[in-house]
């Protein structure tokens, strides 16, 4: 079997947890900022969870991580 490409794009957005879960980061924090709120930014901060529906998505762009 030939080797899997990771795709590069998705390996710049996603991480793996320890627990083998993906983090992410959440969209609408890049620009328009003065119209959000403080605490919705805040909030976008933070990384998130991809959802386990997602996951099986995020393994096959991410063979190797």
């Amino acid at each position: 079997m030939p080797k899997i490409k990771t795709n590069r794009g998705a390996a710049k957005r996603f991480r793996m947890t320890a627990s083998g879960r993906y983090k992410r980061a959440h969209a609408y924090h890049n620009h328009i900022l003065t119209k959000k709120d403080s605490k919705r930014k805040r909030s976008l901060r933070a990384t998130a969870l991809v959802a386990p529906e997602d996951s099986a998505m995020v393994r096959r762009l991410l063979p190797y991580l």
